[in-house]
């Protein structure tokens, strides 16, 4: 069942919160998984409306194992994304101009910190790929 409308899916919330409420001890987190369900099926809400339909005003989802793994996630991959941009930036002031295969070689890398840490010593690009 996918439901798009705010206004048909707070019965189905209320439903589960009463489940959830009476079977505590069922070894399921329900309001987290109705959280994950409501975040997939309805990407265009904001979390204060998803908030407002489970009747949660006063629960911080930030504190939620959803919210913290895309966080994670995404923090993750902003490191990943400075460490690429430190290292063309280190790359490009030594060896100007960087050629487009050492710009692409970079983007797919996962090896970013020990080449990064080459370019100090290195006297060519291969010598930072290690060649």
């Amino acid at each position: 069942m996918i439901v798009t409308d705010a206004a048909k899916i707070t019965p189905i919330v209320q439903k589960v919160q009463a489940h959830w409420k009476s079977c505590p001890a069922d070894g399921i987190d329900w309001l987290e998984l109705l959280e994950t369900v409501l975040v997939y099926k309805l990407p265009t809400f904001t979390r204060e409306e998803i908030q407002k339909m489970f009747g949660l005003n006063d629960v911080d989802l930030k504190t939620t194992r959803f919210y913290q793994d895309v966080f994670g996630e995404g923090w993750v991959e902003g490191r990943v994304e400075g460490e690429a941009v430190m290292l063309l930036r280190l790359l490009d002031r030594k060896f100007h101009p960087l050629p487009e295969s050492a710009r692409q070689r970079i983007a797919a890398a996962e090896t970013l910190l020990v080449w990064g840490e080459r370019v100090l010593d290195a006297s060519s690009l291969d010598e930072v790929w290690g060649h």
